[in-house]
């Protein structure tokens, strides 16, 4: 079982940045691939971001379109937490960002992949 924690969201203006942490309890951790998805109001929820495991120690990342070139995600598995640097905010980057962890294997951009989820935290970002 892993439980996910989200920190870090909150108001910024256009072009301003925030660094999201996911912390993770459980002795999986280490072994699962991590996601972010946010979800804004009247959307459906949409993939961010993604962190591969694997046991070679090469971590493979993966963006949505949207965020690529300004989000970074990150993962430090002593600490058990993920990382989402945003960095050029833009307004339509408002939304619920949700850390997620399932396996090592599968489509890590499906919600569906992914056996465990945060409770959220906002982001805001003003024009």
């Amino acid at each position: 079982q892993v439980q996910l924690v989200e920190s870090g969201g909150g108001l910024v203006q256009a072009g301003g940045s925030l660094r999201l942490s996911c912390a993770a309890s459980g002795r999986t951790f280490s072994s699962s691939a991590m996601g972010w998805f946010r979800q804004a109001t009247g959307k459906e929820r949409e993939f961010v971001s993604a962190i591969s495991w694997n046991p070679s120690r090469t971590d493979y990342r993966y963006y949505a379109d949207s965020v690529k070139g300004r989000f970074t995600i990150s993962r430090d598995n002593a600490k058990n937490t993920v990382y989402l640097q945003m960095n050029s905010l833009k307004p339509e980057d408002t939304a619920v960002y949700y850390c997620a962890a399932g396996p090592s294997i599968g489509d890590y951009y499906s919600a569906a992949h992914y056996e465990h989820w945060g409770q959220g935290t906002q982001v805001t970002v003003s024009s």
